[in-house]
């Protein structure tokens, strides 16, 4: 391990080459990446060398090994548990949230533990670029405990069958690193990365679901789950980069199985009797006006407490868009897994826990 002046000295290299220009400007090497980034997680990195050396690398493209170094620096100084159970289902939307409709993901991990997997999800409070309603809010809209200490969330995780874990709790050196992310405003390799840090694994295997909107992302996605040690990673063409697909046309997603290629899936709502006139649930027409800067587009504490209460319905087996979202995710992801034969039988099951009302039990058993 480099000393702290060490440190020091390798992020000012890194600036000085991946910040001169587009035709003399350089590519870091996987070490090179990793140690930058060890730095800047250390609190003693000045801000002003941060934020050039992160705008740096976006305007000269991130390459495969300076993602994948940031990517392990990261995990390699988090908490990262092991759970007590065979397989964990890591459920990794965009950390900035969701601010052109409203949001259904954060009930997907209920759903899958009424059916018998172990689910996480993870984000944080708010973070840009686009400040919108997170699974943070909409948890704690909901009632739900949003603070856990990795540990507690980790034995939550066992006793219930799913459980939030929020970025402060097990990554509270990147956590730190929010105020200069905001000031900076554009999006960075920061976050293309943190959705995959996986906080919480399984004791045999861990499985990633998550989202993209880029058609060059999937690939990236690949590797760098594949950097982070998932046994399986499925990534969909999800509305705002999260996990469920369009709810009005044909979709697709991108898989690899254990020591798998990567593999198209063609994804369509309408043999699982899901027909809707919008991509995903719109946004309210007397949704409050955002009240902050950061928020220019939405309310994200109003649209999280309107997710909250239309996904608490649908947990209880109320019919609509909200209750379509949840289903279509969660049987592509039982699918992925090979628990059900066909997308339609993954539907089935998951029908049958929302109407019942067990999903809605496993999901208040957090509160």
């Amino acid at each position: 391990m480099m000393t702290d002046l060490e440190l020091q000295h390798n992020l000012r290299q890194c600036i000085q080459k991946v910040a001169t220009g587009p035709e003399y400007s350089k590519d870091l090497s996987y070490e090179e990446a990793y140690q930058a980034m060890r730095y800047m997680l250390t609190g003693q990195a000045d801000p002003v060398q941060i934020a050039v050396y992160f705008i740096a690398l976006r305007m000269k493209r991130e390459t495969e090994a300076e993602n994948r170094g940031t990517l392990q620096a990261i995990i390699d100084t988090a908490t990262i548990q092991t759970a007590k159970v065979a397989q964990v289902v890591d459920l990794s939307d965009p950390y900035d949230g969701y601010v052109r409709g409203i949001p259904a993901s954060s009930f997907v991990p209920a759903v899958l533990a009424a059916l018998g997997e172990y689910a996480v999800i993870h984000g944080l409070q708010q973070v840009g670029p686009k400040y919108g309603a997170t699974h943070h809010k909409i948890l704690q809209a909901a009632g739900l405990q949003v603070n856990l200490s990795p540990a507690a969330a980790c034995q939550q995780l066992e006793q219930i069958g799913w459980t939030y874990l929020d970025q402060s709790q097990f990554a509270p050196a990147l956590h730190a690193l929010i105020p200069i992310r905001q000031r900076m405003i554009k999006r960075q390799i920061l976050t293309t990365v943190e959705t995959l840090i996986g906080p919480i694994r399984g004791a045999e295997q861990t499985h990633c679901m998550g989202g993209y909107v880029h058609t060059a992302y999937p690939p990236i996605y690949a590797y760098l789950a594949r950097q982070a040690g998932f046994n399986s990673a499925l990534f969909v063409r999800g509305v705002e980069g999260g996990i469920i697909p369009s709810l009005q046309q044909a979709g697709k997603a991108f898989y690899y199985p254990a020591a798998g290629e990567l593999t198209q899936w063609d994804l369509s709502p309408t043999p699982l009797g899901i027909e809707a006139s919008t991509r995903a649930i719109p946004l309210p027409d007397d949704l409050p006006p955002a009240q902050d800067e950061l928020s220019t587009t939405v309310n994200s504490d109003a649209l999280a407490e309107r997710s909250a209460q239309l996904g608490l319905a649908a947990l209880g087996g109320e019919k609509g868009l909200m209750y379509d979202s949840i289903v279509y995710a969660s049987a592509i992801l039982l699918t992925h897994l090979g628990r059900y034969p066909q997308l339609t039988d993954a539907a089935h099951a998951v029908r049958t826990v929302l109407d019942n009302g067990r999903a809605l039990a496993v999901f208040k058993a957090a509160a």
